[in-house]
């Protein structure tokens, strides 16, 4: 059976239209997330290195569990599951009355599964230091906050840049899985387009091409995050 190549299909509508709304939720719902990720890892990292025995197994146990629990587990839980298990008043909004459920939902799912990896970026970022700095801290009479604030904070997260480049380009790629629970993003879109013109090899190469050019732009601008900061006589490869 020969295989109808269209490739003219693409520049069609409504099938652009759906390429770029389905590029547009990918964005917004991967930047969102990586806040999400961004803001509770470094406090998950943070709570980890801590002297601290109960904050530093609590954040160990997130960890633990966020990380090794499968991502579509956990969107499924958030959607499927959670709803069902708060009171009833809750979960009816959380089904019904809860703008854009379905972003909403890979919003968290997805934050809080990247933030389990954030957070072991910050934790070996911050045992990265020379353990004489922080002496040097405390004998200037810092406390721990302080230290944490002008000194352990500031040069970690320039040790870290490489590996939260490669975090941030993963938060765009476990996005597509956003499709499971109905979320129209790019690679649902291209689904989509599939379906309604049996032209899949097009469909999904377009996709491919747009995952493309978006890991391209995130690597050049990280790559300019990580010059202006980098640390002289550093890799820049905390872990």
């Amino acid at each position: 059976m020969n295989y109808n190549w269209n490739w003219a299909v693409l520049f069609q509508e409504p099938y652009m239209g759906w390429l770029i709304s389905g590029l547009g939720w990918t964005v917004a719902v991967s930047l969102c997330a990586w806040v999400v990720a961004f803001v509770i890892g470094a406090l998950i990292g943070v709570g980890r290195t801590v002297n601290n025995r109960p904050i530093s197994f609590l954040c160990t146990a997130y960890v633990e569990l966020f990380r090794n629990v499968p991502l579509l587990v956990q969107l499924f839980v958030w959607y499927f599951a959670v709803p069902e298990l708060v009171p009833e008043g809750l979960g009816q909004w959380m089904k019904r009355g809860m703008p854009m459920p379905e972003f909403t939902t890979t919003v968290i799912a997805l934050g809080l599964y990247t933030a389990s990896r954030v957070a072991e970026q910050v934790r070996a970022g911050i045992e990265s230091i020379p353990k004489g700095l922080k002496s040097a801290a405390r004998a200037n009479g810092l406390s721990g906050t302080q230290m944490y604030r002008y000194i352990l904070l500031p040069i970690s997260f320039r040790l870290i840049v490489p590996p939260l480049t490669s975090e941030f380009l993963t938060v765009f790629k476990n996005s597509s899985l956003a499709l499971t629970i109905g979320l129209l993003e790019l690679t649902a879109q291209s689904q989509q387009i599939a379906d309604y013109t049996y032209n899949s090899f097009e469909a999904f190469t377009a996709a491919t091409v747009i995952y493309i050019f978006i890991a391209l732009v995130v690597t050049g601008l990280m790559q300019i995050i990580e010059t202006r900061t980098a640390i002289p006589g550093q890799s820049g490869k905390a872990a």
